[in-house]
C-alpha cells in the first residue's frame, strides 16, 4: 500500500484546510486508514480515523468537533477537514492504513504534509 498526503500549508488561527490522503496497491485489504499528527518535540498523536466498509469515523477529544474524516472509495481518497484551526494543531499530519483494528498497529505510511497555523 502506497499513501500520499496533499493539502497542507498555512492558515491563519480560525481558518480551514482540507488534506487528502490517496491510497494505492492491495487497497482491498485496508481495513481502516488513519490520520496522526507530530508536532516539534513532541511525540506522534493519534488525530482520527475512518474504517473502510463502513465509513465508521473515530476522533481524539482535541479535533472532536472541529476536524471530519471522509472517505471516497471509488477514488481511494480520505479526506481531513480541518476547520476552527488553533495554533496548537501546528504538526507534521500523517495518513496511514491498517488491516486490524483503527485503534491497533497501521501498517503503512504516507510521507507527511505539514500544517502550519499562525497569524
Amino acid at each position: 500500500v502506497q499513501l500520499v498526503e496533499s493539502g497542507g500549508g498555512l492558515v491563519q488561527p480560525g481558518g480551514s484546510l482540507r488534506l487528502s490522503c490517496a491510497a494505492s496497491g492491495s487497497i482491498f485489504s485496508i481495513n481502516a486508514m488513519g490520520w496522526f499528527r507530530q508536532a516539534p518535540g513532541k511525540e506522534r498523536e493519534f488525530v482520527g480515523s475512518i474504517t473502510r466498509i463502513s465509513g465508521r469515523t473515530y476522533y481524539a477529544d482535541s479535533v472532536k468537533g472541529r476536524f471530519t474524516i471522509a472517505r471516497d472509495n471509488a477514488k481511494n481518497t480520505v479526506y481531513l477537514q480541518m476547520n476552527s484551526l488553533k495554533p496548537e494543531d501546528t504538526a507534521v499530519y500523517y495518513c496511514a492504513s491498517t488491516r486490524g483494528t483503527w485503534y491497533g498497529k497501521y501498517d503503512y505510511w504516507g510521507q507527511g504534509t505539514q500544517v502550519t497555523v499562525s497569524s
